[in-house]
This record gives structure tokens, C-alpha cells and sequence, in this order.
């Protein structure tokens, strides 16, 4: 059907001005709630969720009412199936679950561009204020939680340690912290460190995948504290021990998608340790990138989705400069485009 242009004669051509200027603010204002996922806890719940500008849409809910705005039965059951409340079944959907979620999140802001749209979505527990939740490690319960040693040059040079062949591949076990958690160090444990890493998470399965289409399988990133505990870590030939205390794993708060990070190989990456900068780098710094380390990890291993990679550190770690995680510490960490982790830290 063809609009009918006569309908707007006689109008002032300013008054139409002004009125499409005002359509293009209220969208702009919307807010969109793209791309950065979280887990988050209200009341003893922790549930997936979107983050935008200090306010978390719950995309399970968010999607059972998309549903039921389109007059479509089983809205719970539908919403349970391509968009679960729990962040690893959710990357377990894959593409389509990103789809279907971003979907939800264009329905969200329909509804917010009503007069009670917001009032009405609190009500329904879609959206909540940041400062109502906790938020929890982005991705809480990895099926897999890989790390790479001595992936940057200088940082291998600080520590006297020759540049790596190949990527140097571990597993971090252990209970993995978030955003205001507290790092606790053991009793046993006389020199923790400070690590900040690019984290990214595999949205798809995995295998024999070639370096060109690597990033097509990575969901998104994070930011994550590789806490190690040097002592133990230097005790024998395998770091697992020593890099897998509880809490020595902190990861958020966001997980961001990969469309709103277009190169993972150019973002700065600092520490602050009570305020002062001890770590400042950038990720085009690594020996090994995010597409080789995929290409070359599923050669051997197939990928699944939540799995969660660590890619490395810089120079400036405690061990290097003498300076050891204490009790009372302020640790943040760093990644421009994924925001800021800060932990305190207290022994056990």
C-alpha cells in the first residue's frame, strides 16, 4: 500500500521537521541492549541477562512476552527452549539463540517507547536496576576453562622464559568469582598474583577449524583476572595446582558480543593495583592470537560452546615487580570495549 503524499499538504515544512527529529530522539533514547550479556542474582536466583547503561533485562522473560505479544501459545515452554535463563544452556542454542535473544531485546524496546513500558516491565521482572542485582562471573560454570601461558613477548622476558613453539595450553579448575567478589588467598599461599587476560567464549562447536574462519566461532569476550599463586605454581612442571585455588579465577562483568568487538587483536589492556596502573598493554602484543589459538585448540580438541579461553598476560605481573597480592588489595583489571573487574582481595 502506497502512502498518500497529499495527505501531509499544507503542512509546514519545519512542523515535519520537528516532528521527525523528535521520532529519531525517542529512538535514540531507547536504549538498545545489544550486545553485553551477564549473570546476574536477584533474590537468590542467578539468571542470563543484557546489560545497558545500569539496567538488566532478563532475556528469558523478555522473550516469554515477545511470544505472547504475537498471540503464539506455550510462551514459557518456547521461552525455555530457545532462550533458557541459565548463560550455558543459552550458548548451547548457538546462533539461534542470539537471534532470538536480540529479537526479545527489539520487542523490550518497543514496549519502552509506551508511556508505562517501563513500569510494566519492573512489574513483570524483565527489568531490573543494576544496583537491585548482583552481578556474577559472566560465564559462571564453563564446561571447559582453558588458559595460555606466556602469550606476550615482553611478559615472557620479564620472567627469563623463552618465546613459545607453540601455545602453551592449561586448564584452570576451581570456583569462579565476579564482579565486588572477594579473591581469598589460602593459608598456604605465600605469593598470589595478579594476571588481567582477554577472555573469549566459544558460541559453536568447534573442530579442525581453519585460522580464516576462526572468530566466527567465538561468541564473545570478557574480562578475567588469572590470579596464580607463584609459589605453588613454580613447584613442579604443571601449573593446574597453582592457578586453580578457589576464587583465583574472576571473570565480568560483561560478556561481550563479538559484533561490537570487530578485532580482539587491538584492545588495551591494563591492571590497577590500589589505584595505581602496574600493567598497560595491548592485545595486538600476543604471540598467539584469539583465530590461531581456536584453529590450533581444535585441531586436538573439539570446542564447545561456553567454553572459555584465556588468552594471557602482559608484563608488569607481581612476580616481576616483587609486589604480591595482601590482604585489603583493590585489584582492578582492564580491557577497553569490556569494561573494568574489580576485586578485593583478604586471606583465608
Amino acid at each position: 500500500m502506497r502512502p498518500d503524499i497529499n495527505l501531509f499538504k499544507g503542512v509546514p515544512m519545519r512542523f515535519l521537521q520537528m516532528i521527525c527529529c523528535f521520532f529519531i530522539l525517542i529512538s535514540l533514547t531507547i536504549p538498545a541492549f545489544a550486545t553485553k550479556l551477564v549473570s546476574y542474582t536477584f533474590r537468590g536466583e542467578t539468571r542470563l541477562g543484557a546489560w545497558h547503561d545500569g539496567q538488566i533485562v532478563d532475556l528469558n522473560r523478555a522473550y516469554q512476552l515477545f511470544i505472547e505479544a504475537q498471540g503464539k501459545p506455550r510462551s514459557k515452554e518456547r521461552a525455555k527452549a530457545f532462550v533458557p535463563s541459565d548463560m550455558i544452556e543459552f550458548l548451547q542454542g548457538e546462533d539461534e539463540s542470539i537471534s532470538e535473544a536480540k529479537r526479545a531485546l527489539a520487542h523490550v524496546k518497543s514496549v519502552l517507547s509506551k508511556p508505562s513500558g517501563l513500569l510494566g516491565l519492573q512489574k513483570a521482572g524483565v527489568i531490573f536496576s543494576e544496583s537491585e542485582v548482583q552481578l556474577q562471573a559472566a560465564v559462571p560454570n564453563p564446561p571447559h576453562l582453558l588458559a595460555i601461558g606466556l602469550n606476550y613477548k615482553a611478559h615472557a622476558a620479564e620472567g627469563n622464559s623463552k618465546l613459545p613453539e607453540y601455545p602453551i595450553v592449561f586448564t584452570k579448575e576451581g570456583s569462579m568469582i565476579g564482579p565486588g567478589d572477594t579473591i581469598v588467598i589460602p593459608r598456604k599461599v605465600q605469593k598470589p598474583d595478579y594476571e588481567v587476560e582477554l577472555a573469549f567464549v566459544i558460541g559453536k562447536h568447534a573442530r579442525n577449524i581453519q585460522v580464516e574462519r576462526a572468530l566466527e566461532y567465538v561468541v564473545g569476550y570478557s574480562v578475567f583476572n588469572d590470579v596464580s599463586a607463584r609459589d605453588i605454581q613454580g613447584r613442579v612442571s604443571q601449573w593446574t595446582l597453582g592457578k586453580s585455588p578457589d576464587t583465583f579465577s574472576a571473570m565480568g562483568p560483561f560478556l561481550v558480543l563479538r559484533d561490537e568487538v570487530p578485532d580482539p587483536q587491538k584492545l588495551r589492556v591494563r591492571t590497577r593495583l590500589g589505584g595505581k596502573t602496574v600493567q598497560d598493554a595491548n592485545t595486538e602484543d600476543m604471540i598467539f592470537g584469539v583465530a590461531e589459538l581456536v584453529a590450533y585448540i581444535s585441531q586436538f580438541m573439539t570446542l564447545t560452546p561456553g567454553t572459555v579461553v584465556v588468552t594471557g598476560t602482559p608484563s608488569g605481573v607481581g612476580s616481576a615487580r616483587g609486589r604480591f597480592l595482601q590482604a585489603g588489595d583493590i585489584i582492578e583489571v582492564e580491557i577497553e570495549k569490556l569494561g573494568t573487574l574489580t576485586n578485593r582481595v583478604e586471606r583465608e
